[in-house]
């Protein structure tokens, strides 16, 4: 019976992300905060597309949001977000008024609106408790990404998961390289949940996976491999490829060194999902080496990685130990899903159902999906539901 279950487990992992499925980066907001004895100066930048999916924004549907259509809410936008980002210390609450002009500012991923607010709160505070409930209800997928400056110290970061029991409390005190450990920790976190969630980075990894338990047989035909110490060998070096390049190319856009326009990262990324899955179907590259392809696909799929800490401003200490913690973040997501993967693709290699049904179909299904990104994200099209 067990046995049984498997071709369906593996079809499950292959197509999981079917045709409604959007790749994009994953829901973020930025959230500075700027400590000065009692005050607190607070700019919290929250995408558009986020906010019109819960206020509805765009109100001539038209699916383009203008200036006018956001200015005229903005009252509203402080008091949603006001409502869901609470400020206490030592279980007493600071109080917030709005401050600053309405404006917009562009991320890696598009606008933002900027909202920003003064907190008071008790004097003699030796930590600040952030309860952070954006997008709580409606996206589990949303992070909200902390920056604290207190004094002269370098910055504390974190990373805030919305609704979490008890809220993220932080000390005033930073640490000498301003990292605290829950900060790095969330950051491994962040890390975890960005390779898990980002349909375009799992798919592309999957497409690798699928053939790797099979070798060439007569007539050209895949036959299930009977060694696994060599498809082993072979994933390692395909797993070591991708981490390598990515996380070079990550290092490069976090530090600004290298900044490719977002849009065509993203339709790279889309496009190197397509030519790994035609390559399932119809080999153009020896299995041997995969691990090539891999490496330069990897470095672009790095640059994918890199939106979320480059957004968020980081320097010095801060932003090595959240660039170390993230990237190892996304080796633990990555090594998981080859952990799962992998035994179940070596005990159904040998049926027509993986050989045909998942190998072939899926390739196929991930082929038409990854094409479809490609055609959005060149031209800024929205052909899949979200």
């Amino acid at each position: 019976m067990t046995h049984r279950l498997v071709p369906w487990l593996l079809a499950l992992a292959a197509l999981s992300f079917g045709p409604a499925a959007v790749a994009h980066k994953p829901s973020d907001a930025y959230l500075t905060l700027q400590v000065a004895e009692t005050q607190i100066d607070q700019r919290l930048d929250v995408h558009l597309r986020d906010l019109d999916r819960e206020l509805v924004l765009d109100h001539n549907d038209d699916g383009r949001l203008q200036w006018a259509e956001v200015r005229t809410r903005w009252e509203e936008l402080q008091r949603y977000t006001a409502e869901r980002v609470r400020l206490s210390v030592a279980g007493q609450p600071c109080s917030s008024v709005a401050t600053g002009e309405p404006q917009l500012d562009e991320h890696t991923d598009g606008a933002y609106a900027v909202l920003r607010s003064r907190w008071t709160c008790p004097a003699g505070a030796q930590a600040l408790t952030i309860d952070y409930r954006l997008f709580a209800d409606t996206d589990a997928s949303h992070r909200g990404l902390l920056r604290l400056s207190h004094g002269a110290g370098a910055p504390q970061t974190t990373v805030l998961v919305p609704g979490s029991t008890p809220p993220t409390t932080l000390a005033l005190a930073a640490s000498a390289d301003g990292e605290t450990p829950s900060g790095f920790a969330g950051f491994v976190a962040e890390g975890i949940h960005h390779i898990l969630i980002g349909t375009d980075h799992v798919l592309f990894l999957l497409a690798l996976l699928l053939p790797a338990v099979l070798v060439a047989g007569a007539a050209g035909r895949r036959e299930a491999a009977t060694q696994w110490r060599p498809m082993l060998a072979e994933v390692l070096k395909i797993v070591t490829a991708f981490t390598v390049a990515h996380s070079v190319t990550l290092a490069l856009a976090v530090l600004d060194i290298v900044d490719p326009p977002s849009r065509w990262v993203e339709s790279l990324i889309a496009a190197s999902v397509v030519f790994t899955a035609i390559d399932n179907l119809r080999p153009m590259l020896a299995p041997q080496h995969r691990w090539r392809l891999t490496l330069v696909f990897g470095l672009v799929h790095g640059f994918g990685f890199a939106g979320a800490l480059k957004d968020l401003g980081l320097g010095g200490g801060s932003l090595a130990a959240s660039l170390l913690g993230f990237n190892l973040g996304v080796e633990l997501g990555q090594l998981s899903l080859v952990a799962l993967f992998l035994p179940l693709a070596w005990w159904a290699r040998g049926t027509r159902f993986y050989q045909r049904g998942v190998l072939i179909g899926g390739s196929s299904a991930v082929v038409l999906i990854a094409a479809a990104w490609v055609v959005e994200r060149v031209f800024d099209l929205k052909l899949l539901g979200s």
